[in-house]
């Protein structure tokens, strides 16, 4: 018998100068999308949130809060992935690093488009929770 389980994720929305920081990927699914990436076995959801970030984006950053949990198994076209979001800070001017090529701060405004994965959805929730509109989830088998 042969076991699949989803793999667990985190992403990483990033306050910084007026903005949140997103990478530009370096490997497939290309384009812009969230910093974050694999919890490492011994990690904790915190602990990879902030190393991930730190390794694509060069920021220090401090965690804010959890936002939510994203499952579906679409999310990811390699892969079922399951990432916790969370909400961090930092302070300084990213640079891409790791598997990210290049790491910018941009507004709601000035999304870039497409974004990878379900980075859309995920920001669409974001700017709602900071605009004060409230989240309608519909959760269904």
């Amino acid at each position: 018998m042969t076991f699949r389980n989803p793999l667990l994720t985190v992403d990483i929305i990033i306050e910084c100068n007026g903005g949140i920081v997103l990478i530009e990927r370096k490997n497939p699914p290309h384009g812009w999308a969230l910093p974050g990436g694999f919890v490492d076995y011994g990690e904790t959801l915190e602990q990879a949130a902030i190393r991930e970030a730190e390794e694509e984006t060069s920021l220090v950053v401090t965690l804010v809060e959890q936002m939510h949990t994203y499952s579906d198994p679409r999310r990811d076209p390699r892969h079922h992935t399951v990432s916790t979001v969370f909400i961090a800070t930092a302070s300084g001017v990213p640079r891409g690093a790791d598997d990210a090529k290049t790491a910018s701060v941009f507004t709601q405004a000035n999304l870039p488009e497409p974004l990878a994965f379900d980075h859309t959805i995920i920001l669409r929730d974001y700017f709602n929770l900071k605009n004060g509109i409230p989240r309608h989830h519909v959760f269904s088998p």
